[in-house]
C-alpha cells in the first residue's frame, strides 16, 4: 500500500520547507479528517439556532461558525500528533504511515511534543472565547482524546473511542448558543458515534492486514467479511439519531425528511458499492462521508 503522506499538496507548498514535515503531522495535506471533525459542531449549531429562542445576529453566528472551524483544524492536528507520538513506533511496520514525520525521523519527539504543546494553547484560546459551560465541556472531552490512540492496543472497538471524540462538537455547538445541554444535542452526539463507527471501519480495512502481523485491533478486523452488515446498522443508527435530534428540537418537515433520506441514501451506496478488499475504494468510500455530513448540514440549515 502506498504511504499516506502527501508532499506536494497546496497547503504544504505554501509553507516554509522546515514547517512542512510539522504540517504533514497535523495532517494539513489531508483535510477530510477536519471535515469530519468539524461537521458536527456545525450541525449543533444550525439546529440549536433555529431551535432555540436566542437570536443570534447574522454576525455572531458566523463568528460561532469561524471558531468551531479554526477548533476543528487546531484540535485536529492535536489529535493527530499525540496519535504519532504514542504510535510512532507501530507506524514504522505498517506501509502507508511508515514515511510520517515521526517514523521516518523528520520530526523529533521533542520538537513533536513543542509543536502539541502549541496547538493546545491555541486550542486554549478559542475556547477562551465560548460561554463558560463550553469550558468546561472542552476539558471533559481531552481525556478521550489522549487515550483514543491506546485503544486500538486494548480492544476491537477503538472506532467508538474516535466516535466519541469527533462528535463531541455535537454538544459543544449547541452549548456554544444555548448555555446549556438539551435531548436534541445528545440524540445528534450518538448519531454521530454510530456515523464514525461506519466510516472509521471502512477507513480501518485499509490496515487489515498490516493491524493483524503487529497485534492492533480494530473493527474491521472484528467483523471481517460481515462488515458490510455491520456497516447497515450503524448508519442506520446514525441516521435514526439526526432524526430525533430534528424531531426533538421541532423541526421536522416535508423538506428536512426528504434531505435526510438523500444522506441515507448516501450512507447505502457506500455499503452496496464498497470493496473490501480494494485499499484505494475503502479511501474513497472513507472520504465520501464529507458529501453526507455535507448533506446534513444543509438539512439542518435550511430544511
Amino acid at each position: 500500500m502506498a504511504s499516506d503522506i502527501t508532499s506536494d499538496h497546496w497547503l504544504l507548498r505554501i509553507l516554509p520547507t522546515g514547517l512542512r514535515p510539522f504540517g504533514q503531522l497535523a495532517r494539513l495535506d489531508r483535510p477530510i479528517g477536519t471535515w469530519l471533525l468539524l461537521l458536527p459542531c456545525w450541525w449543533s449549531l444550525a439546529l440549536a439556532t433555529r431551535a432555540g429562542d436566542e437570536v443570534l445576529l447574522d454576525t455572531q453566528l458566523l463568528w460561532l461558525f469561524v471558531l468551531f472551524g479554526l477548533g476543528a483544524v487546531v484540535m485536529r492536528g492535536a489529535g493527530c500528533t499525540v496519535n504519532d507520538i504514542l504510535d510512532r513506533h507501530f507506524d514504522k511496520q505498517v506501509a502507508r504511515t511508515a514515511n510520517r514525520p515521526l517514523p521516518s525521523g523528520a520530526v523529533s519527539l521533542r520538537a513533536a511534543l513543542i509543536f502539541l504543546f502549541m496547538q493546545l494553547l491555541i486550542g486554549l484560546l478559542i475556547l477562551l472565547q465560548l460561554p463558560i459551560i463550553c469550558w468546561l465541556l472542552g476539558v471533559v472531552i481531552l481525556a478521550v482524546v489522549f487515550t483514543y490512540p491506546l485503544m486500538k492496543r486494548i480492544t476491537y472497538w477503538p472506532q467508538f473511542f474516535l466516535g466519541l471524540a469527533f462528535n463531541w462538537g455535537a454538544v459543544m455547538g449547541w452549548a456554544a448558543v444555548s448555555e446549556s445541554l438539551a435531548a436534541p444535542a445528545i440524540a445528534l452526539y450518538i448519531g454521530g458515534i454510530a456515523w464514525t463507527l461506519g466510516y472509521d471501519t471502512i477507513y480501518a480495512h485499509q490496515d487489515k492486514d498490516d493491524d493483524a502481523l503487529i497485534g492492533l485491533k480494530s473493527t474491521a478486523l472484528k467483523f471481517g467479511r460481515a462488515t458490510p452488515y455491520w456497516l447497515a446498522g450503524f448508519y442506520s443508527l446514525a441516521m435514526f439519531g439526526f432524526a430525533m435530534a430534528v424531531a426533538l428540537a421541532g423541526l421536522m418537515s416535508e423538506t428536512m425528511a426528504v434531505l435526510l433520506l438523500l444522506a441515507a441514501a448516501y450512507l447505502a451506496w457506500q455499503v452496496w458499492r464498497l470493496d473490501l478488499d480494494d485499499p484505494s475504494d475503502c479511501l474513497a468510500k472513507f472520504q465520501a462521508n464529507r458529501n453526507v455530513g455535507g448533506l446534513i448540514l444543509i438539512a439542518f440549515a435550511f430544511g
